[in-house]
């Protein structure tokens, strides 16, 4: 993945999460968590995100305005050398994501993208699903105008 810089860390929490990983699975995970804000940035109406700990996972929330459903990154423990990219389970995202990426993405349950450490993921597709879940809420409000 070709990123930009690497964003700094906003919770001492997540950071200590993040150190607490593996080199390789560390690794790959920052590599993601920047692909989240790299996305983020790009997206209109979006606003800052907040970098926090939900349910022991580093987890980015559009709390200022709301657009998204959080994101939540961890490994995935019972799986040695996956890790993934989870969404609240009771949204439709996952759904669409297979719909769209069942190709080239492979899931774990209800509310996650699973990667491997140790294949390249596909930037281009979780990119979209980072922008989908990020205007979540955003896109069900435009769903809901009756024009």
């Amino acid at each position: 993945m070709l990123l930009s810089r690497m964003e700094r860390f906003q919770n001492s929490q997540v950071k200590e999460i993040f150190d607490a990983y593996p080199g390789d699975l560390k690794a790959n995970l920052l590599r993601l968590r920047q692909l989240i804000f790299d996305t983020a940035s790009g997206l209109e109406d979006v606003g800052p995100l907040e970098e926090t700990v939900k349910w022991g996972q580093p987890s980015y929330l559009t709390n200022h305005s709301k657009s998204g459903t959080t994101i939540r990154l961890d490994q995935i423990k019972s799986k040695s050398g996956k890790y993934g990219m989870y969404v609240h389970c009771q949204t439709s995202l996952l759904q669409t994501y297979r719909e769209l990426y069942s190709e080239i993405l492979r899931f774990d349950g209800k509310r996650c993208i699973e990667l491997d450490v140790e294949n390249d993921p596909p930037e281009k597709a979780l990119r979209h699903c980072i922008e989908l879940a990020l205007t979540y809420h955003r896109s069900k409000r435009r769903d809901r105008l009756p024009f």
